[in-house]
């Protein structure tokens, strides 16, 4: 591919070498016809007993052209009694109200909700697919309206598009496909291998399977508090801090970095507000704000065992609030677990950590190509 020092924007900032023609200006309507959508009656059970994929906004994915979860299904009699229409494979889907900037192409003949406008094109619908995902943010100022905002084929039919010929249609959809296709891959093996950490980590802590010693048998677990075997600290304010290298985290991750630490180790943090169910591991330098716990001074255990262990509680069953999520220091510190020996601690924390490796490698393939698709949707239309 090669980058282009243009002028106009008649053709896009990358492009394959053997291709030199101006992408020609056209209306979207021109490009096809529309197709809307709507909702058969759903107090009438018969209509939604049939075979015909009823899609609505949230079945989408964003950035994922060829994601689409079918989980209801309508007949004939449901279409000719509805405002909903028979998109044919091939089609594109729009969400034009509720998710805005949600594009997919049907991968067989299916219906859509009220919230769709759908494009039946005589282009090559993954490129148009791709296209609009590369100006989604066109269609969102396109939408109106103060309880929910939405646009009407009124509102898109006359928007300009530069359009290619069909032949770089297609090697600029398929060249993008390769990249959708490693996406989907890597999620599959990061979906595979959550769902075999979750299932070795459920057998391990229900002691299902044990780790043994050259054949000899750990001793048995036992049951303790979480304030017999570590010491849990409350996070403070950091905006009295300067800029550093020292990662201030909240329950979502990372917020910023400053000069000072509150903790240097080995912790294990919770949430004390609002996200309380997803621990997190973290060795170093760290400041933590007063919204999330972490944990120190360990005493016959294991962090790295107590982050999975911590995987392993309901936390939301714990939550002390009827509005935002909370939780105390003191639930969290008479809270009972079985804990095992140091020796056998360390084990399922070898074992399980390397599972969780493998998936945060898997995670930083998969960031690499989404990263590669954005400036790709960037560059590669006009």
């Amino acid at each position: 591919m090669t980058e282009e020092n243009k002028s106009v924007m008649n053709f896009p900032n990358l492009r394959f070498p053997y291709y030199t023609d101006e992408w020609k200006e056209q209306r979207l309507e021109d490009l096809g016809f529309f197709i809307g959508g709507g909702t058969p009656d759903t107090t009438n059970q018969q209509f939604w007993k049939g075979k015909i994929p009823w899609i609505s906004s949230s079945d989408l994915s964003v950035d994922d052209i060829g994601r689409i979860f079918k989980t209801r299904f309508i007949n004939d009699d449901a279409i000719k009694s509805s405002a909903t229409k028979l998109v044919p494979k091939g089609g594109i889907l729009m969400v034009s109200r509720v998710g805005i900037g949600k594009f997919a192409v049907a991968d067989e003949d299916l219906c859509t909700s009220q919230d769709f406008t759908n494009l039946v094109t005589n282009q090559n619908a993954y490129f148009l697919c791709h296209y609009f995902i590369a100006r989604s943010k066109d269609f969102v100022k396109l939408s109106q309206g103060t309880s929910i905002k939405g646009f009407t084929i009124q509102d898109i039919k006359s928007s300009v598009f530069h359009v290619p010929s069909l032949q770089e249609q297609e090697n600029i959809s398929a060249f993008l496909s390769v990249i959708d296709s490693r996406i989907q891959t890597q999620r599959k093996i990061i979906e595979q291998l959550e769902t075999l950490i979750r299932s070795y980590r459920e057998k391990l802590f229900s002691q299902k399977i044990r780790f043994n010693e050259n054949g000899s048998d750990f001793p048995e677990w036992e049951i303790k508090k979480i304030k017999d075997v570590l010491k849990i600290g409350s996070g403070r304010d950091y905006k009295h801090l300067d800029v550093g290298n020292i990662p201030v985290y909240g329950t979502g991750g990372v917020i910023t970095f400053v000069d000072s630490f509150l903790y240097d180790g080995e912790t294990v943090c919770v949430g004390r507000k609002g996200t309380i169910d997803r621990p997190m591991y973290f060795s170093g330098k760290l400041w933590t704000v007063d919204t999330l716990f972490y944990t120190h001074s360990f005493y016959n255990s294991i962090p790295k065992f107590i982050f999975q262990l911590f995987q392993t509680v309901n936390w939301k069953e714990h939550n002390e609030a009827s509005g935002v999520p909370s939780l105390s220091k003191n639930t969290i510190e008479n809270l009972s677990v079985t804990i095992p020996s140091l020796e056998e601690q360390t084990k399922v924390a070898n074992f399980l950590s390397y599972l969780q490796e493998k998936i945060e490698t898997e995670k930083k393939i998969s960031a690499q190509y989404e990263i590669q698709k954005k400036y790709l949707l960037a560059n590669l239309f006009a």
